[in-house]
């Protein structure tokens, strides 16, 4: 669903980026063309993840990747399902679900509902790369955090 006016062809480009990317970390990193997903940010980028912070440069990007996700046995983005903002600028937000095994356990969007799989992402895009990237998500994909949110019991 497309929750912005029509799309030019440098949203589009832009899109096609945060796919990829999307894409890139359900493969381990690899881009559909054989890449390095570090291949797509900028050398001054910034990806920020929830409990893990701010990593400034593809180095720090690169910790933060192998970081997350060497918890996360498999994922799949619903990518056909994504919402996405356009601003007409360089920033670009994707609203979506997924679903997959974390090491705690499996996830999935909706499964249950108060459940791990709902994520929204922030990229700031442009000359073809990712400068920024902000993850917002509930990072305990299991949902096994039960102790501090008795709602959950």
């Amino acid at each position: 669903m497309e929750l912005s006016p029509a799309t030019t062809p440098a949203d589009e480009q832009r899109k096609a980026l945060a796919l990829a990317f999307l894409q890139a970390f359900e493969d381990g990193g690899t881009t559909s063309s054989g890449g390095s997903v570090l291949d797509l940010f900028a050398d001054d980028a910034q990806v920020c993840f929830p409990k893990w912070g701010v990593a400034h440069g593809r180095a720090e990007i690169a910790d933060v990747l192998v970081d997350v996700g060497s918890t996360i046995h498999s994922i799949s983005h619903d990518l056909a399902d994504i919402n996405w903002v356009v601003t007409g600028g360089d920033v670009l937000v994707a609203e979506g679900t997924s679903h997959g095994v974390h090491r705690d356990g499996s996830w999935g969007s909706g499964s249950p509902e108060r459940g791990g799989g709902r994520w929204c992402d922030v990229f700031q895009i442009h000359d073809g790369h990712i400068h920024r990237l902000f993850v917002h998500l509930d990072p305990e994909h299991a949902g096994k955090d039960t102790a501090r949110y008795p709602w959950l019991e």
